[in-house]
């Protein structure tokens, strides 16, 4: 059995749930009930065949309306690996660090060549932070004071999966001094990041070695799948750049948040629409249930 759960941005009405079993059916995936999880905001459609066919007809089929499509067993997951910039949080901290040195324009355009995979990370990295050196320390208190924001849902989403034993760790390719107060907010037990090396109160332009990448954030992944004797459905794993798609493939549930066109591909969700709380919708979590609200 197969579980197709709508969330929408603003309102979900029973007849879109009829539109969607409608698509299923003539998807031949063999729908039966729909429940609401909560009205006039989500559903689950079960159905019984064709889960890729399921998704193909659903993702897209509602105006700001989300469709994950999984198994209907193991919905629940058991750990959390997260992406930070544009995912947990709405900014990308090297790009606002960059504009109080006054070059935002020439790295963002770097950093967005990045996330859409046209550019090797850790080089990119490396180049961007190099254009930094000599930018006053001081500055990073203040871009996370003025600049980082919590992502919408993200509090809600962590708080609830970590009150219902879940393990939710942040592994992001940008900074420890932005990632390790972020974590703390949100609620994860914890950080991994690049650490921004300083010198004289200024930084230097350079971050220690080795630099997390793509291929540390599914290492996370599968050490903590085995450290914590988990199954691969009970994992889940949310990012939203080009540097996320191991992990995302990786885990039992892997989610592209309003992700780069490369990303939403290839993961097996999309959420487009809504905030990170369709990501406790997906596991079955009403918001009855939610606690970071």
């Amino acid at each position: 059995m197969f579980m197709a759960t709508l969330i929408a941005a603003e309102t979900l009405r029973a007849g879109d749930v009829s539109v969607a079993l409608d698509a299923l059916r003539d998807a031949c995936c063999a729908p039966g009930a729909s429940t609401w999880l909560d009205e006039g905001v989500a559903a689950d459609l079960v159905f019984s065949a064709e889960p890729e066919a399921g998704r193909a007809v659903l993702e897209g089929l509602l105006p700001g309306v989300d469709a994950i499509v999984q198994p209907a067993t193991a919905r629940e997951k058991r750990l959390l690996i997260a992406d930070m910039d544009s995912t947990m949080i709405t900014v990308e901290c090297i790009d606002e660090l960059a504009d109080y040195a006054g070059i935002k324009a020439q790295v963002s355009a770097v950093t967005e060549a990045a996330m859409r995979g046209e550019l090797d990370f850790a080089g990119a990295l490396d180049a961007r932070v190099a254009l930094l050196a000599g930018l006053d320390e001081a500055v990073i208190t203040r871009c996370l004071a003025e600049r980082v924001r919590i992502m919408p849902g993200a509090k809600p989403l962590v708080q609830t999966m970590r009150a219902r034993g879940a393990t939710c760790v942040l592994v992001s390719g940008g900074f420890t001094r932005f990632a390790e107060p972020v974590a703390a907010e949100i609620g994860f037990h914890r950080a991994i990041a690049n650490v921004l090396l300083v010198a004289d109160g200024k930084l230097t332009g350079t971050v220690a070695k080795p630099i997390v990448d793509a291929g540390t954030k599914e290492a996370t992944l599968a050490a903590e799948t085995a450290r914590l004797d988990l199954s691969h459905g009970e994992t889940l794993a949310v990012g939203d750049g080009a540097n996320d798609l191991p992990m995302i493939r990786a885990a039992g549930l892997g989610v592209a948040f309003r992700a780069k066109p490369i990303v939403a591909a290839a993961a097996g969700a999309r959420v487009e629409n809504a905030d990170l709380t369709a990501l406790l919708y997906a596991q079955g979590i009403a918001r009855a249930d939610w606690v970071g609200v």
